[in-house]
């Protein structure tokens, strides 16, 4: 404790633990007339606990789903502060879409490809500590249409296609808080927090709005994007339900908080100090409100008053102590305690039994000043007991002051509300009671007002121009005046051409920033007064135009006051060529060390022609002047004289040391050598120093030349060392240099992960999971783990020989990782290797597994021949990509009228072993749109659009088919009885005449030769199996269900659809593709739409074929 004090000092800096001064402290002062006791001081040392380890798994979420990152934070004591930040330092980006709630966690309504990123970092800072604790980085991989693409182009094989599903728009669903109700109690005076985060898509926007009433106002205030509701200084009248409604376009939700404000103690009438004389009654009130209700409760010198000392004057009446006819040993000091749940408040009041004459505390003779018609205060503090009476008299045998003219107040002070020339004089004030009688006199004094009789006016005044204003005023002889100019109610601009005279402000060389209001303030000790004019500035009349130049360079340059690390400068400026110069520029040279390299100082005002400038040991100095104005910058001055500086040892350290080793038994030491000056005297060199970390070893040294590098041989394979790099000289050492940590070299792994284990997620994902190695056989720097692995065969019909390994990289000491881009229904082979700054660890053993069936690829071509008036002949190939056993084939049909409308669909399961079918019954010239797809145990793939058309009647007479109508059969016969049609059939008839005689003559000239060897040396390249180098599967058919097509057969007409067409590719997709990701996570991608709403190839009408189409038919 303070001497003389009741101050309580706890000091640990010299040792001892702040915890063992933890508890509730309470000052008690004590002397003959009672004792007060003070609040209960609670002391708790502060803390901040480091984070909870833990295991953060990856977070992978598709785009524009919701994401909550948890940050949890350690509690400690006073609780932290809580922020998000990257690796890099720097705050993430907060908006609508993404924000942190009260509880430290980061809330994203909906996440999109720009979140994914792997240093999400929650930060907790202890202010009182002044730490900072890091969560571990958590990791977010946002999947989309793109994204996985991406991965997939650079993971698979350019024959398999994957897509994303669409990001669908979404409802809003509240984060926090759940449910539809929830519950909050504050405490009045308190800030009310309320908080509503929701998800959906798009990002909903938050209102809040309370039942049954207004949010109150001046006191309401939204943060956090709306999504906090901020009430300060709540009172009971807050309470009640407040509503949050999150919306989007596609809905809303909302939440009800019922908000409880209950209240600590408050005090509606404290107990005040109580003097009383001898015999005299008196109260103390004590009453406080809270919710709930507090208890009162009271004390006398800090004893629960119910076992004090009994005094028969005093009675306790709940929240009031009622005094009667006390005498002098009733003085006390009661304590009053007023008690909720929620708090408590403690008061003291002394109760002062005394009888003394009155006292006056105002000094005698005090001089009061006041300005005429203000109004005048006269001071008369007293003190006794019994409380005397206060009587005021003016002059030495005035009578006592009544009337309005005069207020009296209950402190004993005189006020006079309008104080006149002829309220001046002395004043007297008497105190009295029944134990006695003082007085004292005080002075008033009244001054005239300050005035100003002439005040600024107005003024116009011409660019360059000279402009006075004047301020002339009058006042008391007695006050001493300042006068004050402003400029635009601020300080006048610090400039030579503003001069401020006794009466007037006078402004030279006038511009356009000098417009504007100037103000003139009068002050003295008693009042202020002001007066203000404008200024303004118009353009002058023309001048002679003035050439502004660079300004001349300084010469004259003396160097003065040399000392060891100072020396002063001065110079001579040149001609500033009608530019003001703005400053100066001191550049140096060291002779010594770097001869003709000028090197930048300082610089200092242009108004300034001398500067002390620092310097260093060792160096040889000169020195020369540049000058600025607002055009340029001038030629540099002559030199100075040269000045050397004496030698002495180094005051600065290489920087950046650094201790890493090149190989496993080595540490290469590496700084930034300093700089010739730096170096303070010649002989520079460097000592290099380096101790195992951790062992009690004795440093090891060596000095070495002016270099950068040192190679320490012959160290443990990766183990932490303690480096120091001090600089020396011919004189000395620099200071004691700090250590930094480094270690040896790496070397590679020695062991291998073990328990590799393979978790199957679906058709085209698997998880791997191992144990991660020891430590200390990663002999270096964990960098992470790799992951071999590629397909050994397919379990479908078709096999792949060619081996193609992937490698997956996941970086830390993880111990999982997901494969993603597998094949369905094939067999895959594995391994593990860790990774350290060297290289990379031997392998795990091979582990085998499988993926499940998936489902197929769209089959990989549709061909629709011989057509006939009611038939029509399919032909398909099996889909490239199977992705397990093929269980059967769908084929839907419908037909198309004139309005490209489409009928009734027909739908055909066909068994996996077919490759063709013959559909009959069907209507005679009538388009028909197909859809075929492929079926294996998992489902369907996606399909394969087709369109064809039944041919009309041989005898081009139309035979009414349903819907057909009477106008169209009328154009039919309209067309083929016009004479210039019959001419155009006759013509084109008699020249394919011709070119069948042509072609059957040059056959014959041509002599004899097997047409089916010509035909199979030449057969359609598209049908033949794929190259193993290509990366695809060959195909493979049965001989007697499908036989290879031949070149005569691959005509426009035949509506086929190409294999180069359907390969997998993603230019194949087209710009209308919806791709989406099965739920076993394999691709469905489907061919665009603008190919089924083009007719098909050859058939350019669905209308009942003409003559024409007839005769191309025939042909």
């Amino acid at each position: 404790m303070k001497p003389n004090s009741g101050t309580l000092v706890i000091n640990i800096m010299n040792g001892g633990k702040a915890e063992a001064y933890e508890g509730v402290y309470q000052c008690t002062a004590r002397n003959e007339r009672g004792a007060a006791i003070s609040n209960n001081i609670v002391i708790r040392p502060s803390r901040s606990p480091l984070w909870t380890k833990e295991k953060l798994e990856p977070n992978h979420v598709r785009e524009g789903d919701s994401l909550v990152l948890h940050c949890r934070p350690p509690v400690g004591l006073p609780p932290p502060i809580i922020f998000w930040m990257d690796n890099a330092f720097q705050r993430l980006p907060q908006s609508e879409r993404v924000s942190q709630g009260l509880n430290g966690d980061l809330y994203f309504s909906n996440v999109q490809p720009e979140d994914t990123r792997e240093d999400y970092i929650c930060y907790a800072r202890f202010n009182h500590t002044q730490t900072i604790q890091q969560k571990q980085p958590i990791s977010v991989k946002v999947f989309s249409m793109d994204s996985l693409n991406d991965t997939i182009a650079a993971n698979l094989s350019d024959t398999d296609i994957y897509g994303a599903k669409p990001v669908t728009e979404r409802q809003p669903v509240l984060l926090t808080p759940t449910g539809s109700t929830s519950t909050k109690v504050e405490l009045r005076g308190n800030v009310l927090l309320l908080e509503c985060i929701a998800a959906g898509l798009p990002t909903p926007v938050i209102r809040w709005i309370k039942e049954g009433g207004e949010l109150p106002a001046n006191r309401t205030f939204f943060e956090n994007f709306k999504k906090t509701l901020k009430i300060i200084d709540v009172s009971e009248a807050d309470s009640g339900n407040y509503k949050c409604i999150a919306r989007n376009t596609l809905g809303s939700v909302h939440h009800v908080i019922s908000v409880t404000v209950k209240a600590a103690p408050y005090w509606i009438t404290a107990p005040r100090n109580l003097v009383l004389s001898p015999g005299e009654d008196g109260t103390l009130i004590c009453r406080a409100n809270g919710n709930p209700k507090p208890s009162i409760s009271w004390l006398a010198n800090g004893v629960p008053i119910a076992i004090a000392p009994e005094d028969p004057s005093r009675k306790v009446d709940g929240d009031t102590i009622i005094f009667s006819h006390v005498q002098e040993r009733s003085s006390a000091v009661y304590q009053c305690n007023a008690s909720n749940e929620y708090g408590y408040l403690l008061a003291n009041a002394f109760v002062n039994v005394l009888a003394e004459p009155p006292r006056i505390l105002t000094p005698a003779n005090k001089l009061y000043q006041v300005i005429a018609d203000s109004p005048a205060l006269l001071d008369c503090a007293y003190f006794g007991s019994p409380k005397p009476e206060i009587e005021w008299f003016k002059g030495v045998k005035g009578s006592i002051l009544r009337g309005n003219e005069y207020i009296f107040h209950d402190n004993g002070t005189l006020e006079i509300p309008v104080a006149q020339k002829n309220s001046a004089g002395t004043y007297t004030c008497v105190a009295r009671n029944e134990l006695g009688k003082i007085q004292n006199d005080v002075q008033l004094e009244i001054k005239d007002p300050t005035m100003i009789i002439k005040q600024p006016e107005y003024k116009v005044i011409q660019r360059y121009g000279q402009v006075s204003f004047e301020c002339i005023i009058k006042h008391d002889s007695t006050l001493l005046p300042t006068v004050t100019w402003l400029k635009d109610n601020d300080e006048l601009p610090d400039d030579e051409r503003f001069l401020v005279g006794k009466d007037n402000l006078t402004i030279m060389n006038v511009t356009d920033k000098d417009d504007g209001t100037y103000t003139c303030i009068v002050n003295t000790t008693l009042d202020s007064v002001s007066a203000s004019a404008v200024l303004t500035v118009v353009a002058a009349p023309p001048t002679p135009a003035i050439i502004y130049a660079r300004p001349n360079p300084p010469f004259d340059l003396e160097l003065t006051g040399q000392l060891e690390r100072s020396i002063d400068l001065s110079w001579i400026p040149g001609d500033e060529n009608n530019s003001p110069i703005t400053n100066f520029v001191i550049e140096y040279e060291d002779a010594l060390h770097e001869p003709g390299v000028w090197h930048y100082q300082t610089e200092v005002p242009g108004t300034q022609t001398t500067v002390q400038l620092k310097l260093s040991p060792y160096v040889n100095y000169s020195f020369r002047v540049i000058a600025v104005n607002k055009i340029g910058r001038s030629q540099p001055s002559e030199p100075s004289e040269q000045y050397l500086t004496k030698s002495a040892s180094p005051d600065e350290n290489p920087a950046n040391v650094q201790g890493i080793g090149s190989e496993p038994d080595n540490l290469v030491i590496t700084w930034e050598p300093l700089k010739g000056f730096q170096s303070n005297g010649p002989g520079l060199q460097y000592k290099v120093s380096w101790r195992q970390k951790d062992v009690d070893d004795e440093w090891t040294s060596v000095i070495v030349a002016n270099v950068s590098k040192y190679i320490v041989s012959g160290t443990p394979t990766f183990v932490p060392y303690e480096v120091k790099v001090q600089a020396l000289n011919d004189l000395g050492y620099a200071p004691e240099p700090s250590e930094v940590i480094g270690h040896s070299g790496e070397d590679l792994p020695m062991v291998a992960p073990g328990n590799v284990q393979v978790h199957v997620i679906n058709s085209t994902l698997a998880k791997v999971h191992w144990d991660p190695v020891p430590l200390k056989t990663v002999r270096g720097h964990l960098q992470g783990y790799k992951v071999y692995y590629w397909k050994v065969q397919s379990l479908s019909r078709r096999s792949r020989r060619h081996i193609e390994k992937k490698i997956l990289t996941f970086r830390g000491n993880k111990t999982f990782g997901m494969l993603p881009g597998l094949e369905p229904y094939s067999s895959y082979k594995l391994n593990v290797r860790v990774v350290n700054g060297k290289g990379e660890g031997p392998a795990s053993p091979d582990k085998v597994f499988k993926t499940p069936e998936g489902v197929p690829s769209s089959p990989s071509f549709l061909k629709i021949t011989n057509p006939t008036l009611d038939s029509l002949t399919l032909e398909w190939g099996s889909p490239t990509h199977p992705n397990g056993v093929l269980t059967s084939y769908t084929l839907k049909f419908q037909p198309i009228n004139n309005t490209h409308e489409l009928g009734p669909l027909v739908e055909i399961r066909i068994p996996a072993n077919e490759s063709s079918l013959i559909l009959k019954n069907l209507n005679y010239s009538t388009r028909y749109k197909f859809y075929f797809n492929a079926q294996t145990s998992v489902g369907s793939g996606s399909q394969i659009t087709e369109e064809a058309v039944t041919i009309m009647d041989e005898a081009g007479i139309l035979r009414p088919a349903v819907g057909a109508g009477k106008a169209m059969a009328s154009r039919q016969v309209d067309i083929a009885t016009q004479g210039w049609f019959i001419g155009l059939m006759c013509a084109v008839a008699l020249l394919i005449l011709i070119l069948l005689i042509v072609c059957f003559i040059r056959r014959n000239k041509g002599g004899k030769y097997p047409v089916k060897e010509k035909e199979d040396a030449h057969a359609d390249p598209e049908i033949q199996p794929m190259k193993e180098d290509d990366g695809t599967f060959g195909e493979y058919s049965d001989a007697e269900d499908h036989k290879p097509l031949k070149k005569g057969s691959r005509t426009p007409s035949d509506r086929t659809v190409k294999k180069e067409d359907s390969d997998d590719s993603l230019v194949d997709y087209g710009e209308g593709v919806n791709g989406q990701f099965n739920e076993d996570g394999s691709f469905i991608g489907q061919y665009s739409g603008k190919k089924e709403k083009e007719p098909a190839e050859g058939n350019e009408s669905s209308e009942a074929p003409s003559p024409v189409n007839a005769m191309n038919s025939f042909v």
